[in-house]
């Protein structure tokens, strides 16, 4: 294995480690920043991809076309999706289509797009560690450059004044179905890898669906659609009480602007732990176009007589799990309300459970000194999305979609990528490459009198890169 030297005579400004929608959006906006920014970003995958195991035919984003990598921060940027379009020459076609709501496809496809030509992105690139160099005043960022087939080929170093971390989540597994997950033999797969296992699923016999957010809903409304009437033999399961829509009104949507981030971040901290889970219909809900299209084909099933043999059942936790024979898995289940249990027995099981925060304690453990942490153990963010850190640290570390305990619901949101990029290369340069718009939404969510069209003043802990150089 080869090793590649670090050169400590050209840091660079930013490293950020991962290259998912949110990193991808700041290396895009770092990449318009007049005067020229030095940034490498890395990822352990060999090229971008965007939940592949959910492109599912049709499936749509569940924001508008805006809430790409870089319009709402900049919309004159080369790496708009209408720049993308125009690129491929469908510009036009898509101006005919009236689309607000693109394919999650093509979503995938314009990302690919950016980080095909976007410099500075280094794929096959594993980060291990991250540390301060208190004598260079430097981040240390060490990577293991891997070949096509995930193997470790040779190791590497890098140092950058900052660092930004958008290494994003992971599936979210139960724990009653972990081992029935990992047995080969027993098809118990999470969403995250449905079209995988697509083929496999549609010749079960019997597929249960868990979960119901919107994920849940397109799996099953895919299985329905092609299993043969009458035949359907599936069985959606779901804790919430109802398979409730998302909560998509104009004004519900200003729970996803910088005004209410902003609202959020200031609020105690026992108030913020508290109201996250409360708002799990702003985030966790159903398209509402996606339901009627479930409604509207099981009521097609029911033209010649009869029901289809699809089973909806909200209301329901999964208590313990377990193999039957070799290939069939039972459910042990407990309806809340009713207070009443029973076991199902199926062929295939899909979580549609939704995902976690990856943690971030292995990479920054070498960090680990220097980090101020809250009452809950968990890292303290800044409204500029940079965690605390120590004095003696110089440089800026900042995080991307691990934050919502300190940013609230719209931490995940696709909408405010552009935005938050923008905040973190402001902060970043001591500058303002982008000016950010100061009120965003017609709500006022608190009483607290302040101006919001006042300007935002500038940090004062940071000198701009152009006098650094």
């Amino acid at each position: 294995m080869t090793t590649h030297p670090a050169r400590l005579d050209h840091p660079h400004d930013l490293v950020g480690i991962g290259i998912g929608p949110f990193n991808l959006s700041l290396a895009a906006l770092a990449d318009g920043v007049h005067g020229g920014l030095d940034t490498a970003f890395y990822d352990q995958s060999t090229a971008f991809r965007w939940h592949p195991g959910l492109l599912i035919e049709d499936a749509t984003l569940q924001v508008p076309f805006l809430a790409d990598l870089v319009t709402l921060a900049d919309p004159t940027s080369r790496w708009t999706f209408l720049s993308y379009l125009k690129a491929r020459d469908r510009l036009f076609p898509f101006y005919l289509s009236e689309r607000f709501h693109i394919l999650r496809a093509e979503y995938d496809a314009y990302c690919r797009w950016v980080s095909g030509q976007l410099p500075g992105l280094h794929f096959g690139h594993q980060v291990d560690a991250v540390r301060w160099n208190p004598e260079r005043a430097l981040f240390e960022i060490d990577f293991t450059q891997l070949d096509h087939g995930g193997e470790a080929q040779a190791l590497g170093r890098a140092h950058a004044r900052h660092v930004a971390v958008g290494i994003g989540t992971e599936p979210h597994i139960p724990e009653p179905l972990k081992p029935l997950a990992e047995a080969p033999t027993v098809p118990v797969i999470h969403s995250a890898d449905y079209l995988a296992h697509r083929d496999r699923l549609l010749s079960a016999g019997h597929i249960t669906v868990v979960g119901s957010g919107q994920s849940g809903a397109e799996i099953f409304l895919d299985l329905l659609r092609s299993r043969p009437t009458g035949l359907e033999r599936i069985h959606w399961l779901a804790r919430t009480e109802a398979f409730a829509p998302m909560e998509y009104s104009k004004l519900g949507l200003e729970h996803f602007t910088p005004d209410y981030t902003r609202y959020f971040h200031a609020l105690p901290e026992h108030v913020r732990d508290e109201l996250v889970p409360r708002q799990w219909q702003l985030h966790k809900g159903i398209d509402t176009d996606t339901i009627a299209a479930i409604h509207d084909e099981l009521y097609r099933r029911t033209l010649h007589g009869g029901w289809p043999d699809a089973v909806l059942t909200p209301g329901v936790s999964i208590r313990t799990a377990g193999r039957v024979a070799t290939t069939k898995v039972e459910l042990h289940l407990e309806h809340t309300q009713q207070g009443t249990r029973s076991r199902l027995t199926t062929d295939a099981v899909v979580l549609a459970t939704g995902y976690r925060e990856r943690p971030l304690d292995g990479l920054l453990a070498g960090l680990d000194p220097y980090l101020r942490r809250d009452n809950s153990e968990r890292l303290r963010v800044d409204e500029h999305h940079r965690v605390a850190l120590a004095p003696a640290v110089t440089g800026s570390l900042y995080v991307q979609n691990a934050e919502r305990h300190t940013h609230g619901v719209g931490a995940p949101d696709l909408g405010l990528a552009a935005w938050r990029g923008a905040t973190i290369l402001n902060h970043l340069t001591g500058t303002e490459p982008y000016p950010l718009p100061r009120r965003t939404a017609f709500t006022s969510f608190g009483l607290d009198g302040r101006d919001r069209t006042r300007p935002v003043p500038a940090p004062r802990d940071l000198v701009p890169l152009t006098e650094v150089r």
